[in-house]
């Protein structure tokens, strides 16, 4: 498995390469983060920073610990050279990243990572070495999905029984931090969706998103084949089939869809049918509550909300109605059109049929011509004096309700012209203004 190995950058005086770089390089890829153990880190840090352009700072000055920001989003981490460096790669997670690189390109393997990388076996360097650092077993899970490993069967005993005990509250946590760390170097690979499912297997999702799991055994029928929980994982392989560069909040956003359909399970009372209404509300709020606890940014926070709030607004009927769609969902497009199509094409029940996929089709070209058409908001006609000035308002509410109003007129194609502008918001300000004003 291993192809020819890409330079690396010059080691530090001396420097031993350690980890997962190691591990990367011998598979024939550059790594992006760099771990360097070094008789004196400060130095290699700034030494390395001098020669790629990057910063260097520290992170830990009372440990020695130094970090290098490089061009290319490339990061160094420097530490202390260890005393005995066997001795620290025994004390890693598993044989694959217990190695280390020598200047001369020697590598240092004391657990035979290297023939467990050749044969695709996940091997921990001891079960104690996963309690010490729990994240490791999200680490198993990213490594079975990210580098295909498969984990021999101690390691996965180990790992399940890790997992259980911090299900039953007898390990401690990771950091929040952490296992979104894991978890999005997880859903950043191209085979996410089955790394979602890895997690369930091993017992992880329980511990990472508990409110996926409640969808599981809940079936839809109609336009649905599957539960609601598959329904979400396929819609993630139907996204990442279209926009393999999807970033992680339209992956987050694809997968949480629907997780509101759980706890808007209800039974029409003529049909006896399950329905979720409110659904795309209720799940917007679980995504917000959901990577909030994982620690994502805020706008990161609000946009994957906001995708799962609209997934379910109708896809307009004609050109007109198209434009509006545009302006009114301008900030979330055209992401929030990849995610309701790979909703769409997740769902091949007994109401799915070639002509309603062709309609849905239809729908989408609609709205990606009115984009192309108008990628960005025209300019305003009116400025909120003239608004004002017009309907003998001050400044207050009204006043933005009727610049929206103009705007998405504007958008839309009725209003073309200052003096059309005017026209509108005198006509709107005697619908809306006076009878707020009574």
């Amino acid at each position: 498995m291993f192809r020819r190995r890409p330079p690396l950058p010059p080691f530090p005086p001396g420097a031993v390469l350690v980890g997962g770089a190691v591990r990367d390089w011998l598979r024939g890829r550059l790594p992006v983060d760099f771990d360097w153990a070094v008789p004196e880190p400060e130095a290699g840090a700034r030494g390395l920073a001098a020669a790629t352009g990057g910063r260097a700072f520290a992170l830990d000055e009372e440990r020695g610990y130094w970090r290098v920001h490089a061009p290319g989003n490339v990061q160094h981490d420097f530490v202390p050279l260890p005393a005995d460096l066997n001795d620290d790669l025994r004390r890693r997670d598993f044989t694959v990243n217990a190695l280390a690189l020598t200047a001369s390109g020697g590598v240092i393997d004391p657990l035979g990572g290297q023939r467990d990388l050749k044969r695709r076996v996940l091997r921990m360097v001891s079960e104690e070495n996963l309690r010490a650092d729990p994240l490791r077993v999200w680490r198993a899970a990213r490594f079975m999905t990210t580098l295909g490993l498969t984990p021999e069967p101690r390691t996965e005993a180990a790992v399940r029984a890790v997992t259980g005990e911090l299900r039953a509250g007898a390990l401690p946590l990771p950091a929040p931090e952490r296992v979104r760390d894991e978890v999005h170097a997880l859903l950043a690979h191209p085979e996410a969706a089955r790394g979602v499912l890895v997690l369930d297997d091993l017992g992880l999702l329980a511990l990472t998103v508990p409110e996926l799991l409640e969808a599981k055994g809940i079936e839809q029928g109609g336009f649905h084949h599957l539960d609601v929980f598959g329904h979400s994982v396929e819609a993630l392989h139907q996204l990442l089939a279209r926009r393999p560069d999807a970033d992680l909040v339209l992956r987050w956003a694809t997968l949480l869809h629907d997780v509101g359909k759980a706890r808007t399970l209800a039974r029409d009372p003529q049909t006896g049918r399950r329905t979720f209404h409110g659904h795309d509300k209720v799940g917007a709020e679980l995504t917000a509550a959901i990577l909030t606890r994982l620690r994502l940014p805020g706008e990161d926070v609000r946009r994957a909300a906001a995708l799962v709030r609209a997934h379910m607004v109708p896809l307009p009927a004609g050109e007109k109605e198209a434009r509006r769609f545009v302006h009114r969902r301008r900030e979330l497009l055209p992401d929030l059109l990849s995610l309701m199509l790979a909703d769409r094409e997740a769902a091949r029940g007994p109401s799915s049929s070639p002509a309603s996929r062709h309609a849905y089709a239809l729908g989408m070209e609609r709205v990606l011509a009115a984009l192309t058409e108008q990628p960005s908001a025209p300019p305003p006609l009116l400025t909120g004096e003239e608004v004002m000035a017009l309907l003998n308002l001050g400044p207050g509410p009204r006043v933005g309700a009727a610049l929206r109003a103009l705007a998405e007129a504007r958008a839309v194609g009725e209003v073309a012209s200052a003096q059309e502008a005017r026209a509108f918001v005198e006509a709107w300000g005697r619908e809306h203004v006076s009878k707020g004003s009574g």
